[in-house]
């Protein structure tokens, strides 16, 4: 098995090196689909009208949990100027709870999730003002519960409409300030509440530098590795406390959920884990910033000892933190790398499918003479974005990593 997965990664690796010999390129402009392409963030209210009716009869409460906080996140590509397509996530910060049900302790949480894939229309008018409608559609999930042995609300997974509507004001060419309106229907069928979102944020558009600029960039002294080819190791047996203060979930003190919320945990734990991972620039800034694409296998045993093998190709953001004369130190993040995993459940935990996608983050340098080695820190995650109801995760503790670039 072994041989085979380093066939695979060997024959991906040649596949990009014969493509990138082609033509040279120093990366220091867009790709024709980058340069028309944006990112958009948004921040507000979420509001779905769970009641007593959506639960099995015999059970109810008085009193429910709602925290409204809510955002949107929508990667965008424009088709012209006044078509895009976009995809995305919109979720509430934290989940609509059942308190005290039947009035014997019981508090009980729902979760709802809405992926998206839509067509945004913008009219423009005025320099700076534009109007847009949105709709699509959406790939909804809600996670119930139980009490005891039944069911009180069940699970659901379906597909929906999605609409919306918005106004932006254009800053410059690359940023925009947007009030949106957002909206899914009820759904008689999977006993589901409508959802609507009200939210404020932005839009950023990238934008293409000159022939003149990219050559400056190119020609500067900042070190940008085109390849980089890394192995990993890691082990449970030094913790997961990395991965729990990243993801907002270790216990310090008084404090249960300690930490800053940028990453994910997971149910199922590896204990052992080993990576091989092939990355190759694709574009880069001046001095800061650069991305790549990347490909990697990984073997993990969980907790139960079970063998598990995944496959990955992901983009990953790197960001040059500090640069002296004998290294430069970096941190990055990856996330939602499409991959397809051995086993979807797991030490008796249900991850959904064997296709789920893949997210890391860590911090590095590059070191030695012409920067040609790399060493890295770095925890790693599992999971299919509640795409599914079952959507267990799987956490990867600290990484060791040593890596060659060339």
């Amino acid at each position: 098995m072994l041989k085979r997965v380093l066939l695979v990664l060997l024959l991906i690796i040649s596949f990009f090196r014969v493509v990138g010999q082609k033509k040279e390129n120093p990366k220091t402009q867009f790709t024709n689909f980058l340069a028309n392409s944006y990112y958009s963030l948004n921040f507000g209210g979420i509001f779905y009208p769970f009641s007593n009716d959506n639960l099995i009869e015999g059970y109810q409460t008085e009193t429910f949990s709602r925290n409204w906080f809510s955002g949107r996140l929508l990667l965008g590509h424009k088709l012209s100027e006044e078509v895009s397509v976009q995809f995305g996530t919109m979720r509430p910060a934290s989940w609509f709870k059942y308190d005290n049900i039947n009035n014997i302790g019981y508090e009980n949480s729902v979760w709802i999730n809405a992926w998206s894939l839509s067509l945004k229309r913008d009219f423009t008018i005025s320099d700076k003002t534009s109007i847009y409608a949105e709709a699509g559609i959406a790939n909804v999930t809600r996670v119930g519960f139980s009490i005891g042995n039944n069911v009180v609300y069940d699970d659901a997974h379906f597909a929906s409409l999605i609409y919306g509507f918005g106004v932006q004001y254009w800053l410059s060419k690359k940023w925009r300030l947007s009030a949106n309106t957002t909206f899914i229907p009820k759904s008689e069928t999977y006993n589901q509440p409508s959802i609507s979102q009200a939210s404020l944020g932005f839009e950023y558009h990238l934008q293409q530098v000159d022939d003149k600029t990219a050559n400056d960039y190119a020609n500067n002294q900042f070190f940008f590795p085109k390849n980089i080819f890394q192995i990993s190791y890691g082990t449970g047996a030094i913790g997961y406390g990395m991965n729990e203060f990243f993801s907002m979930n270790m216990n310090v003190g008084n404090f249960q959920s300690f930490g800053v919320p940028v990453f994910w945990l997971g149910d199922i734990k590896a204990q052992h884990s080993v990576s091989l991972t092939y990355q190759r620039l694709i574009y880069r800034s001046e001095k800061i910033f650069s991305l790549d694409w990347g490909v990697s296998t990984t073997y993990f045993q969980t907790a139960g000892k079970e063998d598990v093998f995944a496959f990955s190709i992901f983009p990953v953001l790197r960001f040059y933190l500090l640069r002296r004369k004998g290294y430069d130190f970096y941190t990055n993040y990856s996330i939602i790398g499409p991959t397809y995993i051995t086993k979807s459940i797991m030490d008796n935990f249900d991850s959904g499918t064997n296709v789920t996608y893949q997210d890391t983050m860590g911090f590095g340098v590059f070191f030695g003479k012409n920067r040609k080695y790399n060493a890295e820190l770095r925890i790693m995650h599992y999971s299919n974005g509640n795409i599914f109801s079952d959507n267990a995760g799987v956490a990867v503790p600290i990484q060791f990593t040593f890596g060659k670039t060339f």
